[in-house]
């Protein structure tokens, strides 16, 4: 039995501690803002914190998130009017939106770790987060954008 706090709710879940942390949050958990792209960690659809860290869901084993706090697209902010939510929305940054779940999750520890992000700090922390819309400079807006808005001083706005 995995025990792990999901978007600030502790959850439970009986399955092999290998299984990809991907799929508990998607089908033990039935949350599916966090996507499947490639399952070998390299696209980026699939990102999540774990313990504020950007972490890539589909190749990490559901026993590293034993007593860990797990974030998803979801828990980011419960009203979806986190900065870099809004600011996604402001730039119109999807198209067909796949990736974006993972994007934002990705860029959220980037400004948890950079406040006022120049384009090559953009550039070197979103290179593993691809997208076929080839959206990668309204992303860059989106992402200064949501810089220059309120402070992110915590990871999620929904307590």
């Amino acid at each position: 039995m995995a025990e792990f706090r999901l978007n600030g709710k502790a959850v439970s879940v009986d399955a092999p501690d290998e299984t990809p942390l991907l799929w508990i949050i998607r089908d033990e958990l039935g949350l599916m803002g966090t996507k499947f792209g490639c399952g070998i960690g390299q696209c980026g659809a699939c990102t999540v914190h774990l313990d504020g860290t950007a972490t890539r869901s589909c190749i990490t084993p559901l026993s590293m998130a034993q007593d860990l706090d797990v974030t998803t697209i979801e828990g980011l902010s419960a009203a979806g009017d986190h900065p870099l939510q809004q600011a996604w929305v402001d730039e119109q940054v999807p198209q067909c939106g796949y990736c974006q779940s993972g994007q934002i999750m990705q860029a959220a520890q980037l400004l948890a770790d950079v406040k006022n992000p120049t384009d090559d700090d953009i550039n070197q922390a979103m290179s593993g987060n691809l997208c076929r819309c080839m959206a990668y400079a309204r992303i860059r807006r989106a992402i200064k954008k949501a810089a220059e808005m309120t402070p992110m001083n915590a990871e999620t706005t929904n307590g």
